[in-house]
This record gives C-alpha cells, structure tokens and sequence, in this order.
C-alpha cells in the first residue's frame, strides 16, 4: 500500500507519521507539500497529520482548508479514497467538511498532553474492525481544541450510521463523565464520515506505535487501517 502525508506549515507530527507508516508498518509513503495541487494516483490513504497548520490563527484547522492540496484531497476523498486526519488533521477535515461536528477549546481551556484510554465504538470501520474488543486502547493526547462537538440531530444520524469511532474511557474500558479529558460530546475521541472512508480522531497513534516507547496500541489502528484496505481490495 502507498501513503501520502500531508505537509502544512506548522505540522510537527508528520515525520514520526512517516516513521511510523514506512520503519513499523513497512509500507510505501511520500509527503505532500501543503502547495502542491496534485499528487501521485496510486496513493490509497492520505493522513493529515498532527500539529498547528499555519500557527492554529484564527481557529484550528481553519486556515489549513484553503491550502491548495485540499481541494485535491477532498476530491480523491469524495471519490472514495481514504483520508486520515490525526488530532490537527481531524479539525482540518471538520473544518473543510469532509467530517461533521467541530473541534473545540477543551472545557478547562488550557493544553492537555497525557496519555488516555479509549474504546473503539463502531465496530465495522477500517479503523476499528480489527482491534481487540476486551480492553481499552492506551493513547497519548495533545491538544487545546479537542473538544469535539455536534448537534443532537447530527449525533443521532452519526450513531444510526457507525460514525462514532472511539470514546474517551478508564483503563477498564469503562466510558464515563470522569474519563473525558477534554469535554467532549458523549465521550466521542473520533469520527468518520457517512461513507466510512474518511476518519478523524483527537489521540495520537502514531506516538504509540514504537517498541521503543514502550506501548504499541496506536499501531493496532494503523494495521487495522492497512489490513481492512488490503482486504477490500482482494
């Protein structure tokens, strides 16, 4: 499979995203410039990654939408192909509206970075359909706009389709008001869209991926990702 990470000034997460897809999961990745109007069609995912497109002016995410590789991504999104956006990717793609809700300040208004538990919720996602079911998922956060955030109707449409991909837990997978870090809506961590190929999420993956550190459950989600495609595609 080939990746394309995307690059936006201010991203700092897009090199241990690269690490990650090309040193752990062995597989093909290039990088996107932010300027950049098209990009190689042999790609099956693009991720956005983690840090603070065009120093987070404005609001999170909000500028990053008008960088020219966008409206590429958005059209090889609404022509099914997979796009992951991890913590600053996932509110550059609710702002450009490849994902419902928006991301807020955290309730407590001030940066969180810490490790947290998480339970998949939709259980048939190419993000979710492979992870264990019998305990939570330890991944760090960090963030200050990670309070995701949706209507009563969207969240209704969301549960009915399988949207919601992980809520905020304890370490006993149990989902609860004292787990949620941030304030966000019912616990969510992550979205997707109504078409189940384009994924959002506030906790950072690729920071538990390596041996090295110690915890390797955000790479469950990478392999879940490249083993549901593959598959799909067999």
């Amino acid at each position: 499979m080939k990746f394309g990470v995307v690059v936006f000034p201010g991203s700092n997460c897009d090199q241990d995203t690269v690490y990650v897809i090309k040193e752990i999961l062995e597989q093909e990745v290039v990088t996107l410039w932010h300027k950049e109007t098209d990009f190689d069609p042999n790609i099956d995912v693009i991720i956005l990654p983690g840090g603070f497109s065009y120093g987070d002016y404005l609001r999170s995410g909000a500028l990053a939408k008008f960088s020219p590789i966008m409206s590429k991504v958005i059209d090889f999104a609404n022509n099914g192909g997979y796009v992951f956006g991890i913590c600053n990717g996932f509110q550059i793609l609710c702002e450009s509206g490849l994902l419902p809700g928006a991301l807020l300040h955290n309730t407590n208004q001030k940066f969180i970075c810490k490790n947290i538990y998480l339970v998949p919720d939709s259980k048939e996602t190419a993000l979710t359909k492979y992870l264990p079911r019998e305990r939570a998922l330890k991944i760090p956060i960090a963030h200050g706009e990670g309070r995701y955030y949706a209507d009563k109707e969207t969240l209704a449409k969301m549960r009915i389709n399988g949207q919601i991909l992980f809520r905020y837990s304890d370490e006993n997978g149990v989902v609860s008001e004292s787990a949620n870090p941030n304030g966000s809506v019912e616990n969510i961590a992550g979205v997707c869209n109504e078409r189940h190929n384009v994924f959002g999420m506030m906790p950072h993956p690729e920071r538990a991926s390596d041996d090295e550190l110690g915890n390797t459950d955000g790479r469950l989600i990478f392999e879940s990702l490249i083993r549901y495609i593959k598959e799909m595609n067999d």
